[in-house]
């Protein structure tokens, strides 16, 4: 397979997170949205597709330029469970990491969604 997507989806980059990542469609789906993110994260250089993915709410007040930079390399994805009801919906993940010293590491998440407007976005710890 050529170029594999960095959310372990085993699907090729460009037929599974590229086009939310470009622009060119939009997550349909929690569990979709959560693998577009953490894709968006393991890239780097995608900010701006994650402040447009967070609900206004929650997101943080923080540059699209730095919020996709980081001192972390994502090395892998996890998705243990996704619920989506209506506009609402969460996904439990663990995304495995080595940080700037090296390290090994293990970010385990439940996030929450919302759905509005017709996108997903995401919403909280």
């Amino acid at each position: 397979m050529l170029n594999p997507c960095p959310c372990c989806s085993g699907k090729a980059f460009g037929l599974c997170c590229a086009p939310y990542l470009g622009g060119k469609s939009a997550p349909r789906t929690v569990k979709q949205l959560m693998r577009s993110r953490y894709t968006a994260f393991a890239a780097g250089a995608h900010g701006e597709y994650l402040l447009r993915t967070w609900h206004p709410r929650t997101a943080p007040a923080i540059s699209a330029q730095a919020l996709g930079q980081a001192d972390i390399q994502w090395t892998g994805l996890e998705i243990i469970a996704s619920q989506q009801r209506g506009d609402h919906g969460v996904v439990e993940f663990r995304a495995s990491f080595i940080d700037a010293a090296g390290e090994p590491g293990v970010h385990h998440e439940t996030s929450t969604f919302l759905r509005e407007g017709g996108r997903w976005l995401y919403l909280s710890v």
